[in-house]
């Protein structure tokens, strides 16, 4: 599902002008990218939470070249999943 479906959907379920959805959806994750890259984790009941994840320095190996680089520790955006999200996508996916 692409937000073109997702804006339909909603627009169609609300009586909503898609133009207005849009700009509602747009929003939306525009204020959740806003609060990761300030550290503040979003929590929304009942579907998940998105979080900023710390990954550790680690030592990786370039194959070609035949040589070790090391990563920096950096942070990632990252989604976990509500409980009953999780169990109603696993009761009802097939």
């Amino acid at each position: 599902m692409t937000k073109a479906d997702i804006v339909n959907e909603i627009s169609k379920n609300t009586g909503i002008e898609k133009v207005t959805v849009q700009k509602t959806v747009e929003a939306f994750m525009g204020t959740i990218k806003n609060s990761l890259t300030t550290g503040k984790n979003v929590y929304l009941r009942g579907f998940g939470s998105f979080i900023v994840k710390k990954r550790a320095e680690k030592t990786a190996r370039n194959i070609s070249r035949n040589t070790t680089i090391i990563i920096p520790e950096h942070f990632i955006p990252a989604f976990k999943p509500a409980k009953t999200f999780v169990n109603k996508v696993k009761n009802n996916v097939k």
